[in-house]
């Protein structure tokens, strides 16, 4: 079960109000790598967990988030708090207040009307909170992988936003939760190594003559070496030849159908063909301007709806070819 201690686990201290620094604070409130999603990610992970251990880490990693989202939930109504009652009471013009919550180049203006200047499940430029932010499938070396990359993620995130902010409370409020993302790093890498083997992921092994092939498929200038395709490390493999058809088969899709099926599949082809010695009349011949598409002869039409010009008319709507006709015969039976 859960409890609640209203004592925050890192205490806010916000020098002055700043809708503009609060609206930019909900990426780690509901974006994808803030704290709601790290709490949900790594608390459903720790309920489908069978090792103890890992486990236990998961619920006590995951309900620390929860606290982080607090924090910064925290944050973000501090620096809301004096536009929120400017809002509220409105005691200025409204073109003032507009341009007070508008500021430059943010939409602070959106959260507080819709909002309220409260920490909204949203990112800092509107999309909603979503479950598809988490990306568990339910391998313990391949969820701690995404654990590892969704704090490092997380981390970015937070020093791009001390680095746009001078409050000393707010800059060291959210420099404590970086940190914090830093511990989860260590205990999930420690917890993956401590899977022997954690790789490659999963059960079943690779193919063998494949599990160490670097296929080299962007060539020309600017390929380049290293341990990443080294030959020490890898088979090596530039000549298109060898990456493709790699199975000895002729590189091809099929798949056998029942006679009833293909019977099908071939009128379906017959009765779309598109004839190769077709040249047909179009939109492009009947409204193009002058002086454009040089290989393209404008064609008018008559009173009648047919090519001004018989012999234009005759090269531009050939009769159907013969394997074209029989398939439209074949599909009406």
């Amino acid at each position: 079960m859960f409890t609640h201690n209203k004592t925050l686990q890192y205490t806010v201290r916000v020098s002055e109000p700043n809708p503009a620094l609060a609206n930019l604070l909900l990426e780690q409130f509901g974006g994808p790598q803030g704290e709601l999603a790290a709490a949900m990610r790594y608390f459903t992970q720790a309920l489908a967990e069978d090792d103890p251990g890992r486990k236990d880490m998961l619920l006590d990693i995951s309900t620390e988030e929860l606290s982080h989202l607090e924090v910064i939930g925290s944050l973000v109504c501090m620096l809301n708090k004096g536009a929120k009652g400017r809002l509220a009471e409105a005691v200025e013009e409204e073109g003032e207040l507009f341009r007070s919550l508008q500021g430059a180049g943010n939409d602070s203006h959106l959260t507080q009307v819709l909002y309220g200047g409260g920490p909204a499940l949203i990112n800092s430029g509107g999309q909603l909170w979503t479950a598809g932010y988490i990306d568990s499938i339910g391998e313990p070396t391949a969820d701690l992988r995404s654990n590892i990359a969704a704090e490092a993620r997380a981390k970015i995130v937070y020093e791009r936003l001390i680095n746009v902010t001078a409050d000393p409370g707010v800059k060291e409020a959210l420099t404590f939760l970086m940190t914090r993302e830093m511990s989860h790093q260590k205990s999930f890498e420690k917890a993956l190594y401590a899977i022997e083997p954690n790789f490659p992921p999963g059960k079943l092994a690779g193919m063998p003559e494949f599990e160490e092939m670097y296929v080299n498929t962007s060539q020309g200038e600017g390929d380049m070496r290293g341990p990443w395709n080294s030959d020490e490390n890898f088979d090596y493999v530039s000549d298109p030849a060898r990456f493709t058809a790699v199975d000895g088969g002729d590189g091809s899709a099929s798949v056998r159908l029942p006679a009833a099926q293909k019977k099908l599949v071939d009128a379906m082809a017959d009765r779309s063909t598109s004839a190769p010695d077709a040249n047909p009349v179009t939109g492009i011949e009947l409204g193009k301007a002058e002086g454009t598409m040089a290989r393209t002869t404008k064609v008018e039409l008559d009173a009648g709806g047919s090519p001004a010009d018989a012999d234009a008319g005759t090269q531009s709507r050939p009769a159907k070819s013969t394997s074209a006709a029989k398939g439209k015969s074949r599909s009406k039976r």
